[in-house]
């Protein structure tokens, strides 16, 4: 028995045997050729051929993964059309008297390269792109195209990695997982793997294909990244009794997808779902969430070394709302300080962080920073249905600030001819006792109230979260949390404002009836609880 780490980029639990992919090797020699325009001929036949064949994978990831996670197959016809690719190819081919395979070769590596030197991960994630339409045209000007063969077993994908149209060209229903030695979190085959809902894991590392043998018995772990090959009985009856769990889920989402989430005397609420990066949004959408109610956009900043740019922040928040349209998605601005720290912040070391420079406070005394996240949040929203919610509000003057930052991104926006919605929903957290508070006098100012449970409790019973000597103290059901909920539903509904609750107790059945009751409008929760809180407020009776 032999474990590998990798990263799991889709979470489930596949068992069964070892496919190693086997893509033709495509051989490229440099011929020099006397006639160029017979070989310019050549190169653009091969692309009709090469456009015509993403047509027909764009159609199967049309039916399979959606229209926002197909697109990468029209960008890919695009790029057998860019002015840069095409101009690099032909240039070669005259200037150097070379076959338009060599052309297409060299080229190939050069635009890889680039894209691999740039600091952008999504960027260097479209190396692979590069590379993917270049085989594929490479295939068509010699005539080596041939469509992939698996076993009549489904198998377990192992591969170096998978281009996106390989990917969508494997018979889905005979594979098992996808599991590669290399590839990115941001790269389209793991995006399409999520929505094909298959188990994925990457970046199992070089060695991995050269230690792993056709056929062999193996476990893959879309939760942990764990690929174990050859594993003995009890380590085969732990995942077997994993993987029955899932699947038990599995026949939960099942029989309660597509259902209202509906009580029995007729109320209904909203349930979202939260998460912490776009990688999320399979999770979201196999778990039928009705909408995100929670986006952290502080994840975009702890996995950076640096400050993400507006056009890398607007590339992030495009993507989720488009994949999610038109469904609601709710993106919380920039929650960083206490227990989330960015050494490229700077910020100095305090006494009791918790109550420090954090979450709105942080992007108030550094405008600059907020301003480039609003910038790229307004501009996101075209392309979807946006929400944005402020964390730890604690007065009306702050939230004053807020709007008028958001009113001087707007005029910028309009001044430099950029489209925005005119529909985007402004809300705050509750997650002080002083914003529940005063309830009543910021309700009129937004649209919508999200309560975070968590640090609510903590401000509340003046418990640390972060501290494990006062968890015994730390009751989440406590009356005056409980109370300050119900005060702040009522003066949110009291003016025209509607609230969810997106902290951990959002997901605690126990409390859902009380929630109900006190007129909570939606609750978001963890993807994995979305059919659980479902199953609650079906099972609900508010008459009694």
């Amino acid at each position: 028995m032999k474990k590998y780490a990798g990263k799991g980029v889709y979470g489930a639990i596949a068992i069964g045997r070892i496919s190693v992919f086997k893509r033709q090797d495509v051989q490229v020699k440099r011929i020099k050729i006397e006639n160029t325009d017979e070989e310019l001929s050549r190169l653009e036949a091969a692309k009709e051929r090469a456009s015509a064949q993403l047509r027909i994978i764009y159609e199967k990831a049309l039916k399979e993964v959606g229209e926002a996670n197909a697109q990468i197959f029209d960008i890919h016809m695009m790029m057998l059309e860019d002015e840069d690719y095409n101009d690099a190819i032909t240039e070669m081919i005259r200037g150097q008297n070379v076959n338009a395979e060599y052309a297409v070769a060299a080229t190939s590596d050069n635009f890889a390269e680039m894209f691999s030197s740039m600091e952008d991960s999504y960027m260097q994630a479209r190396a692979a792109d590069v590379r993917d339409i270049s085989n594929r045209l490479i295939a068509c000007l010699n005539g080596s195209e041939k469509e992939s063969r698996l076993s009549s077993e489904k198998v377990i994908i192992c591969a170096d990695d998978l281009a996106p149209s390989e990917t969508v060209a494997l018979d889905k229903d005979k594979v098992l997982a996808f599991v590669t030695a290399f590839g990115s979190s941001n790269s389209h085959t793991a995006i399409l793997a999520r929505n094909m809902n298959i188990p994925a894991i990457i970046g199992l590392g070089d060695s991995f294909l050269t230690e792993i043998k056709d056929g062999a018995f193996a476990i893959a772990d879309g939760f942990t990244g764990t690929f174990i090959t050859e594993p003995d009985d009890k380590t085969l009856s732990e995942y077997r009794k994993k993987q029955q769990a899932e699947e038990e889920k599995k026949k939960l989402l099942q029989e309660l997808k597509g259902k209202e989430n509906i009580t029995l005397d007729g109320r209904t609420i909203d349930i979202f779902a939260n998460i912490g990066s776009a990688d999320n949004i399979g999770a979201v959408l196999v778990n039928d969430a009705g909408g995100i109610g929670l986006f952290r956009s502080e994840f975009l900043y702890l996995e950076n070394s640096n400050y993400p740019t507006e056009e890398e922040q607007f590339a992030v928040y495009k993507r989720v709302l488009e994949s999610m349209a038109p469904k609601k998605v709710i993106i919380r601005t920039l929650d960083i300080g206490a227990d989330k720290q960015v050494d490229y912040f700077h910020l100095e070391k305090e006494e009791n962080p918790a109550m420090g420079l954090r979450a709105i406070r942080l992007c108030l005394s550094r405008p600059e920073i907020f301003r480039v996240q609003l910038r790229a949040l307004y501009r996101a929203s075209v392309y979807g249905r946006l929400g944005i919610m402020f964390p730890m509000i604690t007065s009306g003057a702050e939230l004053n600030e807020i709007l008028a930052l958001c009113d001087k991104v707007k005029k910028e926006l309009d001044s430099e001819n950029i489209g925005y919605s005119q529909s985007i929903e402004l809300g705050i957290m509750i997650e002080t006792p002083a914003a529940a508070m005063i309830s009543d006098r910021l309700a009129p100012m937004v649209d919508f109230f999200s309560v975070g449970t968590n640090d609510l409790t903590q401000y509340t019973l003046a418990c640390d979260r972060q501290n494990p000597h006062v968890e015994r103290f730390c009751d989440t059901h406590h009356e005056a949390i409980l109370r300050l909920i119900e005060m702040s539903a009522k003066n949110a509904h009291e003016n025209g404002a509607w609230i969810g609750i997106c902290g951990e107790l959002a997901a605690d059945t126990t409390l859902t009836k009380s929630f109900l009751r006190m007129g909570i409008d939606e609750l978001s929760v963890s993807p994995s609880f979305v059919l659980k809180v479902r199953d609650a407020v079906r099972k609900t009776d508010l008459s009694k």
